[in-house]
């Protein structure tokens, strides 16, 4: 690098604080040059290299960060000196690859599916953006991905998506990086699957459960049968979570975040208290209603996969996830719940998701409600409101 007295001044008269020297490499068929400028700070000279030809600088826009710096100096602001702004740069704007680690790092004991998001960074975004700072991400690295992604189904592009989204954003909002100057824009996700049971497979599986020699797994399946609650919410149950007087379910820290609850039915009551009764028996100590074999909060019950076997049900059912689905499924196609009445039973934060999701399971709902208005129309006289309907409407007409 030039010392500073071989800095020459760009003009004698022109962009005042203005410096160049010439480097030994050419660009355009002439040696490139890089602009600085200099300024005084706190009686202290300060030259700042601005850029070079070869990157677009030029002195007008040398001139002008000269005067940036000026007035921030007069307003009594704070100016990095160089050897800060590259701290900042390391510190402030770190490669995705950093921020994705810092990420499981700090989210690691309390996301959802960690596993799941480690693995899906690993094989969509690790090879392409772990290197590359936030900035340097563009659409067309967005693009690249997905027509990358293309043999894939549309959600699992969305989740890769979604994911590197997620990261992006905790980076900025822990100041580890800058924000996206875009909008990722997600595909539509065609592939969401609606598990729900038949009747028949309704019936052999709750054969098999009730017969279930392990109760606490019997317990806990006719729960999420009868109630719709997530795995996590269940396995997180504790007993002060039972309000019996109120006849409420409180779910703390659920999927979407906020805390709610859910209500109490008579049969759902009859579960847990045979469940607190056994439990009493084998885990007296333990906080949880349905805890795990040392009596700590359960991570999974792998009996679910054999009670799925030995009920026939489709490999493609999973069990709670589908359970879930049923429980919603039911009530929509019972025409006796409105959509935002399921709503609040699933404890969804937005209605318009249920209706998404379940408004195609309302042909009873819809069949009474075409019933309903035709039934007003015809002054609830069938065939015979239409004659004296058509009647009606040509004297209307003659008169």
């Amino acid at each position: 690098m030039a010392g500073k007295s071989t800095y020459k001044r760009v003009h004698a008269n022109k962009w005042a604080g203005v410096y160049f020297y010439e480097l030994d490499y050419r660009f355009n068929g002439k040696p490139d040059v890089c602009y600085y400028i200099c300024y005084k700070k706190d009686r202290r000279l300060i030259w700042e290299k601005v850029g070079k030809i070869s990157e677009g600088y030029n002195p007008d826009m040398a001139s002008e960060l000269r005067a940036e710096r000026l007035k921030s100096l007069r307003h009594g602001e704070k100016i990095k000196t160089p050897k800060e702004r590259r701290q900042h740069q390391i510190d402030h704007n770190k490669p995705f690859g950093e921020v994705a680690a810092e990420y499981f790092r700090v989210k690691g004991p309390t996301l959802k599916g960690i596993v799941t998001d480690r693995n899906r960074h690993e094989k969509h975004l690790s090879e392409m953006f772990d290197s590359k700072r936030v900035e340097e991400i563009d659409a067309q690295m967005i693009e690249q991905l997905q027509k990358k992604m293309s043999d894939h189904k549309p959600a699992t592009v969305w989740n890769a998506l979604e994911l590197l989204r997620r990261i992006i954003n905790f980076g900025h909002k822990t100041n580890r990086c800058p924000a996206l100057d875009f909008q990722i824009e997600m595909p539509v996700k065609d592939n969401d699957v609606v598990e729900y049971l038949t009747p028949e497979e309704s019936e052999r599986f709750l054969s098999v459960v009730k017969e279930w020699p392990d109760i606490d797994v019997r317990h806990m399946v006719l729960l999420a049968y009868i109630t719709g609650m997530r795995r996590g919410e269940i396995f997180k149950l504790e007993e002060r979570d039972i309000d019996f007087h109120l006849k409420l379910i409180y779910l703390r820290g659920p999927k979407g975040g906020k805390s709610t609850s859910i209500g109490l039915s008579d049969v759902a009551e009859d579960f847990i208290k045979n469940q607190l009764e056994w439990k009493s028996q084998r885990f007296p100590e333990s906080p949880y209603i349905f805890p795990g074999r040392t009596g700590g909060l359960r991570k999974d019950c792998s009996a679910v996969d054999k009670i799925k076997k030995e009920a026939c049900l489709p490999l493609t059912f999973r069990p709670f996830h589908g359970l879930r689905h049923h429980f919603a499924v039911t009530m929509a196609n019972s025409g006796q719940f409105t959509l935002d009445m399921i709503a609040t039973a699933m404890t969804h934060k937005s209605a318009s998701f249920t209706k998404k999701k379940y408004a195609q399971f309302l042909p009873q709902t819809l069949t009474a409600i075409s019933n309903g208005a035709a039934n007003l129309l015809m002054n609830g006289k069938g065939l015979d409101g239409l004659d004296n309907a058509l009647k009606n409407s040509t004297l209307d007409k003659r008169g």
